[in-house]
């Protein structure tokens, strides 16, 4: 089983070198560049990966580019921020050698600097567990500009939870709050798109509900104030999304 690795990227040439590092285990390593700038074109180049450059609105476009761009039979789809392990790299070529499932999670281990979070992550503001391992033709993102949809081809599979990406998700509190900030207003602009954003009553619910799940349900309370921050993030993203497309929609309208 032919194995490539994904990666989409735009002006990631600080986190790209030691992405691509970690995916020597791949048969093939193909880099989408999305309207990029920087020298990320040149490190792709010479690190032997299929290069795929161009320009794209929304995230499921772009993504779904590189999808198409893989040759394999599977494909591992990763970011620039993140690593994949060697002991997973070993996982994953033992796994597709005999699996008959269409797609697999594998677990994501979240770093906020170097310190890691283990609990809390939920509410489309972070994840432990991504459906990132799938057969060519079993995965297609949705056409939104943040954490757009999917739609699956076949079965999931066992997950693989022994070893997990290391993702260095944000740099610190402000690298994460500037995060939120992006998202939102991704998100308003997908909200202005489908012509229904929402009400203000339902937002706030959603705000007290995302928060409680991820601080208790999801245990970000034994993260102390670093579980709080993420849960209020978490949150918040709905709302802001609504009150920015609610506000200011001639900021955030396509």
């Amino acid at each position: 089983m032919r194995l490539s690795a994904l990666v989409v990227a735009r002006n990631e040439e600080a986190r790209l070198p030691a992405c691509l590092a970690t995916l020597g285990f791949a048969d093939e390593i193909v880099v989408v560049l999305d309207r990029s700038t920087d020298a990320s074109a040149e490190i792709a180049r010479a690190a032997g990966a299929v290069l795929l450059e161009g320009g794209w609105a929304l995230e499921g476009e772009r993504r779904n580019a590189g999808i198409a761009a893989c040759t394999g039979d599977w494909i591992l789809e990763v970011d620039a921020d993140e690593r994949v392990p060697p002991e997973l790299g070993a996982e994953i070529r033992a796994l597709i050698a005999r699996s008959s499932a269409a797609f697999h999670r594998v677990r994501i281990d979240n770093y906020v600097g170097e310190r890691l979070i283990l609990h809390g992550w939920g509410g489309s503001f972070g994840t432990t567990l991504k459906p990132i391992l799938f057969r060519r033709g079993a995965k297609h993102w949705r056409s939104q500009r943040v954490h757009p949809g999917l739609d699956w081809t076949g079965a999931e599979g066992e997950r693989l939870t022994a070893h997990g990406i290391r993702h260095e998700v944000d740099r610190d509190i402000s690298d994460m709050l500037r995060r939120l900030d992006r998202y939102s207003s991704a998100k308003a602009a997908d909200l202005l798109d489908q012509g229904d954003i929402g009400t203000l009553a339902n937002n706030v619910r959603r705000f007290i509900s995302r928060t409680f799940k991820c601080l208790i349900g999801r245990k970000g309370y034994k993260e102390g104030g670093w579980g709080l921050l993420i849960a209020l993030c978490a949150g918040l993203f709905p709302l802001l999304s609504y009150l920015k497309a609610k506000l200011e929609p001639e900021r955030h309208r396509p």
